[in-house]
């Protein structure tokens, strides 16, 4: 029989045993350090950082138009009163604006003056032509008519008196013929003057009042445009004088002002003196510090762990404090090498109202995502993967015999053991370094892959 040799030496503290073995026919090497298999309450955590913020911010927003430079800003985390000066906008082009559409505004009011009184004239001109122009000159021709036809009359009883006479032979048959030709120069002048009042009253006075009616369309319609220039111009001036108003933002309340959160891959802040700021840019937030919240980013490795309702807590510097998880993002924030590529979902932990809680300030966030009672675990650094499934080394008196396992959940220090353990039994820690057996099997692996 061959003869063994062997020497050990076991410190135990904690459940993690430190054996110095020598032995001839063992197949570690070095060293070995040890872990006792043990029952106990396994609490799986996600832990991350995070920031404070305020579930209930009143945003302060730009509500100028255009692009704004800032030529004054209060700190980010003053406490301000109702009614101090927060930001201060530059006014020039503002009051260019003013000085521009003030003139602007006289000139179009102007030119709706001008055009109202052409409308009265156009309508005065109707109203002059259908009882002035139109019953005179109508008048004329009746006259002219009367007159001709008396003419006519006169003419007839000449050519009469004639007829009569040369009868008697007192008179020419050419005088007659002259009384006759004057008898139809008399019709044709009745005839004229009939005609000159029909032409007047079915052509001449349509074509004047269209005329005149034309005019009048064209005088409101043109009146209107002014008077819609001289509206849209007051309108414009009237805007450009509230926004000079607006350029200085003022607080509606008492209470802390923050600077929203910039977006990360800026270096510079968005919000400070110099700063160029648009219309309905968050400048400042008055955050509610009754009712605050951490936000913390998630690694998509994990995200699927964890939902709504999980409890958290919160550490910031030496306080303690709890939570729940209220929501996780459906979407990943955007990533680039500002995050160093790193994709992440924002979660949200509401907590309860505390004293000296401010926006900003960086937590500790650790998220209960499992809790086993009474469970068997194992220490992550015990297991390595091999090409016949997860496995372990137990110490059989000196010797490292190797276990195959079947794993359940896990942390960052322990995995659930579900069989292929004892409690009580001591595994090898780091077997990759300790046992030769354990080299092997990760090295045939290594070459399968």
């Amino acid at each position: 029989m061959k003869q063994v040799l062997a020497l050990s030496l076991i410190v135990v503290t904690g459940g993690t045993a430190f054996v110095m073995s020598r032995n001839a026919d063992t197949r570690s090497a070095g060293p070995i350090v040890t872990h006792k298999i043990q029952r106990g309450e396994f609490v799986v955590t996600i832990t991350e950082q995070g920031t404070l913020e305020s579930s209930n911010n009143t945003e302060i927003k730009c509500r100028v138009r255009g692009d704004n430079i800032i030529t004054s800003v209060v700190e980010s985390g003053t406490y301000v009163d109702e009614g101090d000066l927060l930001v201060e906008l530059d006014t020039l082009l503002i009051e260019e604006e003013i000085s521009e559409r003030t003139k602007f505004f006289h000139l179009a009011n102007a030119g709706a003056a001008r055009s109202g009184a052409d409308v009265e004239r156009a309508k005065i001109a109707i109203k002059e032509y259908k009882q002035g122009q139109f019953v005179s000159e109508l008048s004329s021709l009746q006259k002219d008519l009367a007159i001709a036809e008396s003419r006519l009359l006169s003419a007839k009883n000449r050519l009469s008196h004639s007829q009569m006479m040369a009868r008697s032979e007192y008179v020419s048959e050419l005088d007659v013929e002259e009384k006759q030709f004057a008898v139809s120069q008399a019709q044709l002048n009745v005839k004229l003057n009939q005609t000159q009042i029909g032409v007047l009253k079915d052509f001449t006075r349509k074509e004047q009042l269209v005329r005149l009616q034309g005019e009048l369309n064209a005088a409101e319609a043109t009146h209107e445009a002014d008077v819609e220039r001289a509206f849209a111009d007051e309108k414009r001036l009237k805007r450009a004088q509230e926004e000079f108003k607006l350029c200085k933002i003022t607080a509606k309340r008492s209470g802390m002002v923050i600077y929203p959160t910039g977006a990360e891959w800026k270096d510079a802040p968005e919000i400070e003196e110099g700063a160029t700021v648009h219309k309905d840019q968050i400048l400042l937030l008055m955050p509610d510090l009754t009712k605050m919240q951490v936000k913390v980013g998630i690694h998509e490795s994990i995200v699927d762990r964890i939902q709504a309702g999980m409890k958290a807590k919160i550490t910031l510097n030496k306080r303690k404090l709890e939570g729940n998880l209220s929501s996780v993002a459906s979407v990943a924030k955007p990533a680039g090498w500002w995050t160093g590529n790193i994709v992440k979902y924002d979660a949200i932990v509401q907590l309860l109202p505390v004293e000296g809680l401010k926006p900003g300030m960086s937590v500790e966030v650790e998220i209960v995502a499992a809790h086993h009672g009474d469970a068997l675990t194992v220490p992550t650094s015990a297991v390595i993967e091999t090409d016949q499934g997860q496995a372990c080394w137990v110490m059989k008196g000196d010797t490292p015999v190797r276990r195959s396992l079947e794993l359940g959940d896990n942390n960052d220090m322990f995995i659930l053991v579900k069989s292929g353990l004892e409690e009580g039994e001591q595994v090898v820690l780091d077997p990759l370094a300790n046992v030769k057996e354990a080299q092997e099997e990760a090295a045939r692996s290594f070459a399968m892959n």
